[in-house]
């Protein structure tokens, strides 16, 4: 038998006609610059073709699972891929749903939970003795409370559940949070109606609505005076205008009256309730509703539950006087504390009802603490999750599945670690490993490339520079490799960043009494003009520090709303500031018309060329996919068409008309440098700065691009592809561009991930520019390199969750790397 994958010929992408052996059952980690071609070997050629050869043996049509462009693979186990896109951005997913923690946690509170009886407030002991479960869908029965006799649910399972009814809060639905109107954002008190008085109105609307509004004061005996400004309006005025003649805010006015039959008659919606209408009508259009936020709209923590999502007799039963809000808050270390303490706490026949419950819930909370997230909360949204998170979430998961002979394919698991945590994780991947699995790991850290039994290195460089393989070997052969950009980092080759040394400076911000989440009421010092890094373990706060209290005070001052102190007492030293710029990794689109050329502001200038060369024949619009006139009508743009299958998600097809080329042929006729416009979209930036290197307008926006690192990336990627760090140095780039007002603080949210260490220096060249040009930048970031790089470090430990929040070191890099309390210290040089 056996014991390699061997691939021959992979052309995909920029694969130059790859072959190689990879040896089964061992850890390997695949590396080489952002670009090189890693993923497309490792998810688009040996994942898909996993997929498509299981499937294939199982008797189903693969004709929707198109085979790569490769020769061959022999060799290959069924695949399973663990990524850095988020697929669950429900509300109402959350760590304990995804992770089926709490599916347990609502079992444990059904069989041996104590309520107070809603009639005479009394302990009511629990019922289940037998160990048995209803079905979780079913209603609860009653019981008669054993004091006063009173009808009482039984406890069951979805009793607990904040998405049944029998156990979700009635006001929120068990979302947690509500969607109120902002009227400040809606309307304008100082403007009549008649006037612009209601933002979100045009002209030919603002028209039609008037005499509505009248009608309907008439209908009810007053009059509404479109003309006077709204500061002016009395209450029925107010209430009828932003909630309508329907709403329990117009109706306590006149209890008595029956609203107006028609429109004509004064059937009027209004302006709040209208908006509030159309965002839940459209709850599958993320765009929209993100919209209609920007419009008027905030979230706001359920004033009913107070943000648990549970109702209130759920919110009532304890175990141990310990309620399952209250363990759904807890940190995942202290809730493997909780837990092994309940036999002591357990006795007579409770112990032997929830002795398997109780170990199944221990085994999976140890599962999440082996793979670094034991900060985290069973209550936290899986939305607001980082990739590495939600990758690490997957992993734990896997670790429970028992599964052999599988191959596994990671897409850089360590985002967001620390690097204290990083020996935990490989732990982790040989874990996996050792069950008698393949566990391939597209991967720059240093750390986990020396754990590795094999690793590959992709290159040399990227886009049309890479798709080769440099060396493959052990880490130790990989470093020998004379010609690897990795051997040179992994030997010590290649010279590590150093600090410029600037230190402290005169003039910085000051954050006073930050107690958000589990800062520990932290004062912190930011020098300005300097390259600052916050760091620590995951879960320590930097990130609360940075974009729950910096970002938002920032924003609040600087868009004239005044700074509004709420979690951190105030924060000193504006003055020495023009404005902020946060780069977060939040996506930059989830239209998929939407694409690195289009956000980046770089297609409109493409197009102009495009239309200069036909000669008048053709506008700047008719070079673009997302209108009418030169788009190919049959796919409307998109190059595919989207074919319904019974019982199975919708697949794409390449479109028949234009060949997955977008436009009609007479657009794709016209040239420039060679290149037809389908062409330039299907370049990377670096190919397609070569070929607009004569062209200012196109050419300094694509440079900003390379020198953040996005060199390799397509033009027209869709931009919900982009991975989060590709977002972000997107944006960044974008920022790079506007026109530089001086005193900017840059705020970035680790913009290395995703990164080779090569890519890194060069990231950190431009950040180093930002400094020199009189900016001031602070990263959130575990990166080694860019520790030793900066100007300033602020350490937050010990550890993360409730542990954490507090200032363990700040200074020079050789400053924190001497200070004993640090955790970070240890990894930078003395």
């Amino acid at each position: 038998m056996d014991d390699f994958i061997r691939v021959t010929g992979a052309r995909l992408h920029n694969l130059r006609n790859v072959s190689l052996a990879l040896p089964k059952n061992k850890l390997v980690v695949m590396t080489g610059l952002s670009g090189s071609g890693k993923s497309t070997l490792a998810f688009d050629t040996l994942h898909r073709e996993g997929q498509r050869q299981y499937l294939e043996s199982l008797g189903m049509v693969t004709g929707f699972v198109s085979k790569p462009a490769v020769d061959s693979i022999t060799g290959l186990s069924p695949s399973i891929s663990v990524d850095q896109h988020l697929t669950n951005r429900s509300p109402r997913s959350t760590v304990g749903t995804v992770t089926e923690v709490f599916t347990y946690l609502r079992l444990l509170w059904s069989r041996i939970g104590i309520r107070p009886c809603p009639g005479c407030g009394k302990d009511i002991q629990p019922s289940h003795t037998d160990g048995t479960e209803a079905d979780e869908d079913a209603e609860p029965g009653q019981r008669p409370c054993p004091h006063c006799s009173a009808p009482v649910p039984e406890l069951v399972m979805g009793s607990f559940s904040f998405n049944k009814p029998a156990g979700a809060c009635p006001a929120c639905t068990g979302l947690g949070e509500v969607i109120r109107p902002d009227v400040r954002r809606l309307v304008d008190d100082g403007k009549p109606v008649a006037q612009g008085a209601v933002r979100g109105w045009n002209a030919k609307f603002t028209d039609w609505s008037l005499p509505v509004l009248r009608a309907a004061a008439g209908h009810y005996g007053f009059t509404f005076d479109t003309d006077t400004p709204l500061g002016e309006l009395d209450d029925r005025q107010r209430d009828l205008l932003l909630h309508g003649v329907e709403s329990p805010e117009f109706r306590r006015h006149f209890p008595g009256t029956t609203p107006p039959a028609t429109v004509a008659a004064g059937r009027f919606e209004g302006v709040a309730t209208a908006l509030l209408r159309r965002y839940n009508d459209r709850a599958d259009d993320p765009e929209y509703r993100e919209r209609a936020e920007q419009q008027g709209l905030v979230k706001q923590p359920c004033a009913e539950c107070d943000g648990t999502r549970l109702g209130a007799a759920a919110r009532a039963v304890t175990v141990h006087g310990v309620t399952v809000v209250e363990a759904t808050r807890l940190p995942l270390t202290d809730l493997a504390d909780w837990l092994g303490g309940l036999r002591e706490r357990s006795g007579g026949e409770e112990w032997p009802l929830v002795e398997p419950v109780v170990a199944d819930l221990e085994e999976r909370v140890r599962r999440l603490l082996d793979v670094g997230v034991g900060y985290l909360t069973l209550g936290q949204a899986t939305p607001s999750l980082s990739a590495g998170e939600t990758q690490r979430l997957r992993l734990a998961a896997l670790l429970g599945s028992g599964l052999t002979g599988v191959l596994y394919v990671l897409d850089e698991p360590t985002i967001g670690l620390h690097p204290s945590d990083t020996a935990r994780l490989v732990d982790v991947l040989r874990r996996l490993r050792d069950l008698g699995n393949t566990v391939l790991v597209i991967e720059h850290d240093l750390d986990v490339l020396k754990a590795a039994d094999h690793v590959v290195d992709v290159g040399p460089g990227a886009g049309r520079d890479g798709g080769r393989i440099v060396a493959e070997g052990t880490p130790e052969e990989i470093a020998q490799t004379v010609g690897s950009p990795t051997g040179a980092y992994l030997s010590g080759r290649a010279a590590q960043p150093v600090s410029r040394g600037r230190g402290d400076a005169p003039a910085a911000l000051v954050i006073r009494g930050a107690r958000a989440h589990n800062l520990k009421d932290l004062t912190v010092r930011i020098p300005l003009g300097r390259l600052v890094t916050v760091t620590g373990p995951s879960g320590s706060g930097k990130s609360t520090l940075l974009l729950d209290i910096l970002d938002r005070a920032a924003r609040q001052r600087f868009n004239g709303a005044g700074e509004q102190p709420g979690e951190h007492d105030g924060i000193d030293g504006w003055e020495h500031l023009g404005k902020i710029v946060t780069v977060d990794q939040e996506p930059v689109s989830r239209m998929p018309r939407s694409n690195a050329a289009t956000y980046g502001e770089v297609f409109t200038p493409i197009r102009e060329v495009f239309a200069a060369r036909s000669k008048g024949a053709l506008t700047a619009g008719h070079f673009s996919f997302n209108t009418a006139g030169g788009r190919c009508e049959r796919c409307e743009g998109a190059g595919v068409l989207s074919v319904h299958m019974h019982f199975l998600p919708a697949v794409e097809v390449r479109c028949p008309s234009c060949r997955g080329r977008r436009f009609r042929p007479e657009v794709l006729g016209v040239r420039y440098a060679g290149y037809d416009i389908a062409q330039v979209l299907a370049a990377t930036v670096d190919e397609a700065l070569e070929v607009f290197r004569e062209v200012p307008a196109v050419a300094a926006r694509l440079r900003r691009m390379a020198d953040v690192g996005l060199g390799y990336l397509p033009l027209g990627q869709p931009a919900p592809t982009l991975s989060g760090g590709e977002a972000q140095r997107l944006k960044l780039a974008k920022e790079l561009g506007r026109r530089a007002t001086g005193r900017t603080l840059y705020v970035l949210d680790e913009p290395t991930t995703g990164l080779h260490a090569a890519d890194t220096v060069r990231l950190l060249g431009v950040l180093q520019r930002l400094v020199d040009a009189g900016h001031s930048v602070i990263t959130i970031e575990h990166n080694v390199d860019v520790m030793r790089a900066s100007d300033w470090l602020i350490d937050l430990g010990p550890v993360g969750g409730a542990g954490g929040g507090r200032v363990m070191a700040e200074g020079t890099p050789g400053e924190v790397a001497t200070a004993r309390a640090s955790r970070t210290g240890g990894f930078l040089p003395g």
